[in-house]
């Protein structure tokens, strides 16, 4: 039976009130998380006032030893 470990990933938005996620910044997280096992799962927006992007929420998985 396959058994998984979860990582969730809080990326801020760039703004007072949210905005834009730096996208190269945010795709080094990925390769860097993508180097070290871990398999991307789901990401979602998390909005704040006003429907502005506060954080994108990345959860990943990967096989346990």
């Amino acid at each position: 039976m396959d058994r998984f470990e979860y990582k969730t990933l809080f990326t801020d938005a760039k703004g007072a009130l949210g905005g834009k996620v730096d996208r190269y910044e945010y795709q080094n997280q990925l390769n860097e998380l993508g180097s070290q096992g871990w398999e991307l799962v789901s990401a979602v927006p998390a909005t704040q006032s006003y429907g502005n992007t506060r954080w994108v929420i990345s959860i990943f998985k990967r096989k346990m030893e």
